[in-house]
């Protein structure tokens, strides 16, 4: 697909087709990487943004993650003295 670079403010810019935003998931605040081939734009990464989604898993699921007695290795028996 071809695209133009445009003049916004004083700055230049180009226009992506919304089909093709849709396609690509990318939304909000992106990243920009300049590469040998272009410029590459991708979604930014945040660090535990599924945080929320994992502990209301457990909750739901009500699953207590504490080591268990029967579960101890023998290291963990010697060392730890279960």
């Amino acid at each position: 697909m071809k695209a133009q670079i445009i003049q916004i403010g004083n700055s230049q810019g180009i226009r992506i087709p919304k089909m093709m935003l849709e396609e690509s998931g990318i939304s909000g605040e992106v990243e920009l990487q300049a590469t040998p081939d272009g410029i590459l734009i991708r979604n930014i990464s945040k660090p535990r943004s599924n945080w929320d989604a994992i502990f209301k898993t457990f909750e739901e699921i009500d699953e207590d993650l504490t080591p268990d007695a029967n579960s101890a290795t023998a290291f963990d028996k010697k060392e730890w003295q279960w």
